[in-house]
């Protein structure tokens, strides 16, 4: 069973479909000023979609700072994404996890698109 830093890294880094076992049944995501979603259906259902928008996208990833305790753990993260089209966006993103016995049952997440100039 992997730690929970390494679920919120996974989750972080887009590798979804390698925690969906570890979500709990009810599990929360805001997504501060956008949407929140609630259970494990809606979550895996965003995930998802996000994987699709992802396809033809490569991404990588210019800051990716974890803290962890025993049970929550903030991600701050800085990646660029590149279209089939070539073009360029930078999202700053925190997201803080929450956990109970191991299942990830919070999930809120700050995101911003920033300028290239901004970049820490």
């Amino acid at each position: 069973m992997p730690t929970i830093q390494q679920v919120a890294e996974a989750f972080s880094s887009h590798q979804f479909r390698e925690i969906y076992d570890f979500l709990h049944p009810r599990v929360e995501w805001t997504l501060v000023g956008a949407a929140r979603l609630e259970g494990i259906e809606q979550v895996r259902y965003a995930c998802e979609q996000s994987l699709t928008q992802l396809e033809q996208t490569s991404t990588q990833f210019l800051r990716f700072k974890t803290i962890a305790g025993p049970d929550a753990v903030a991600i701050d993260s800085v990646a660029k994404y590149v279209d089939a089209k070539w073009q360029r966006s930078f999202v700053r993103s925190c997201d803080i996890y929450e956990f109970t016995q191991g299942y990830l049952t919070a999930i809120t997440s700050y995101t911003a698109e920033i300028d290239p100039e901004d970049l820490p």
